[in-house]
């Protein structure tokens, strides 16, 4: 065989087996060429090499992360998104894959033609729901019946998802994702034709205590005008991992700086027997451990960070910051 050494004890060992009979060289060269024959399906066009598959597979694995970052941000839960396979196969094929009720978004993403489907199994698009309307992230399957309210927070939940595809795209192409189309019966997405090789990616993702698929359906006319840019070559010059790695970094801390602390001006404690608690009626004075003149401390999170002083703007009450707490985090508690 091509590429392949033998030892000198199997050359013996073949030489022997020749010369005894109980090989024969013809029906070895038989066998070598049947090998070289393999059978092609005419409706199962390959039209991808592995290398632009691969190419794929790097574009979604950034995605990948970028989702895991935003769902943990919106669902408050843990969440874990990792792509699990990327295939080509026609469309046809994916759509006798996926079940036969199920959460179907559809994108164009400008300036490249064609749409893209985002198929979201129902266990997880349930629990991402229920998270969403404050529940403990349970599983459901009942897409057949969805209401109305249901319908329009899935398609702007996975609309604002599919946004993070900009920044997963952006080494090859500007691009800007638009939802057209949300359906839950895939024999209504008639998009392309039965044979059309399109390229599937599926992400393994576990929401919480919920896992299942989220499937990415790319069809070939999609990806043709940026098919020369799907090669190692390619990805070897574009940008540094270094750079890559630092707007990954630059995306998380704009989200954080985003996020929402309460505050709290807490203007003084005391303790009380319950017995007092329970005669207190309107009008009565509760005495603080706090005289006026002194400043007051304000809480973050629970935490005391600062020492201020409490006023008007105006006519609205207000806390002026004094002076920084020293060691005011939870590691100095």
């Amino acid at each position: 065989m091509p590429g392949e050494i033998l030892s000198q004890s199997e050359i013996d060992a073949l030489l022997s087996a020749l010369s005894t009979g109980e090989m024969n060289p013809e029906e070895l060269k038989r066998e070598e060429s049947e090998r070289r024959v393999k059978v092609y399906d005419f409706k199962r066009a390959l039209r991808f090499s592995k290398d632009q598959i691969r190419s794929i597979t790097r574009i979604h694995e950034n995605f990948a992360r970028l989702l895991t970052t935003y769902f943990s941000a919106q669902l408050r839960t843990y969440v874990q998104i990792t792509v699990g396979t990327a295939d080509q196969v026609p469309y046809e094929e994916f759509i006798r894959s996926i079940p036969n009720m199920t959460i179907l978004n559809v994108f164009e993403m400008p300036p490249l033609d064609g749409r893209i489907i985002l198929e979201v199994n129902p266990n997880i698009a349930y629990a991402m729901l229920d998270r969403m309307l404050g529940g403990r992230g349970t599983g459901l399957n009942k897409i057949e019946n969805l209401t109305e309210i249901e319908t329009k927070i899935m398609s702007n939940m996975f609309e604002k998802a599919f946004e993070q595809a900009r920044d997963a795209w952006a080494n090859l192409v500007e691009v800007d994702p638009i939802l057209t189309e949300f359906e839950v019966n895939p024999q209504f997405l008639q998009m392309f034709s039965p044979n059309e090789t399109v390229v599937v990616i599926s992400l393994n993702t576990q929401i919480g205590e919920t896992s299942g698929m989220i499937n990415i359906c790319i069809p070939h006319v999609f990806l043709e005008p940026i098919i020369p840019k799907l090669s190692a070559h390619y990805w070897m010059q574009s940008t540094p991992k270094k750079e890559r790695n630092i707007d990954e970094i630059t995306y998380i801390q704009n989200n954080l700086k985003d996020t929402k602390l309460p505050i709290v001006a807490e203007l003084g404690t005391t303790n009380i027997a319950i017995q007092e608690f329970l005669l207190l009626d309107i009008g009565d004075t509760i005495q603080l451990d706090k005289m006026i003149e002194q400043p007051i401390e304000l809480k973050v999170e629970g935490v005391p960070k600062f020492y201020a002083q409490v006023g008007k703007v105006n006519k609205k009450q207000a806390v002026q910051i004094l002076e920084e707490i020293k060691g005011g985090d939870r590691e100095n508690e």
